[in-house]
């Protein structure tokens, strides 16, 4: 299957990573689409911010897929009411965040939709340099995948991870040299889904912490006027 390289597909959440990730590849491909996933998780918020990132980029399509399967497995604090804690489970040494095979199943749709589209390119803000260590963000997963996809769909793709060997300081400098600052006072990060962030949560703390060591103030927090 003969497909443009010069397109690619961006996983957006709507978080921090996944629309720096988005600046990123508009910078280097002609044609961006986005596309996120409704998987049933608690900060449902973000599928607002992901609509408010991809309107503000002006991205050549934006396609939200529902994925309840994720939901209905459970076992975890984003598609439960478990709640959020920053400790690591003992069954797997993992934070009760890690959502088995989420990252695994939205890169094959990810790629189910580019091949449609016709775009070679696949964008995703894993990095494995994050305090969780999630399995499904580390690199040598990653490479695995795009093997598998490039096989099983005969199509070339390439899956990129612009933030794999980051510290999230490094991400924010990234994002002000792709010009994303402006499209992160509309994402989310939050795992409550709280509106102004917790600010006690883990990924709101990583955030805070990165944005501090960086020397730069979120943008998020001075629209919401928190900062």
């Amino acid at each position: 299957m003969d497909l443009d390289t010069n397109a690619a597909v961006v996983v957006l959440s709507g978080g921090q990573d996944s629309t720096i990730c988005l600046a990123w590849a508009q910078r280097r491909f002609a044609r961006v689409a986005a596309i996120t996933f409704d998987y049933g998780q608690r900060h449902r918020v973000e599928l607002g911010a992901a609509h408010a990132v991809a309107a503000a980029a002006q991205v050549m399509e934006h396609k939200v897929l529902r994925v309840s399967s994720l939901a209905e497995l459970g076992g975890n604090a984003l598609t439960s009411d478990e709640a959020v804690t920053n400790e690591l489970r003992e069954k797997d040494g993992l934070p009760n965040t890690f959502v088995p095979g989420r990252n695994l199943v939205f890169m094959t749709l990810a790629a189910a939709w580019a091949y449609q589209i016709g775009a070679a390119e696949l964008v995703t803000g894993v990095c494995q340099t994050d305090f969780s260590g999630y399995p499904d963000c580390r690199a040598a997963t990653m490479a695995a995948l795009q093997t598998a996809l490039r096989e099983g769909m005969a199509a070339p793709f390439t899956i990129h991870t612009p933030l794999m060997d980051l510290s999230k300081a490094e991400s924010v400098h990234l994002a002000q040299e792709v010009d994303a600052m402006e499209l992160l006072a509309y994402s989310h990060t939050c795992y409550n889904g709280a509106i102004p962030p917790c600010g006690t949560c883990p990924a709101c703390e990583l955030r805070a912490k990165g944005f501090a060591e960086a020397g730069v103030a979120d943008p998020l927090l001075e629209r919401l006027g928190q900062d």
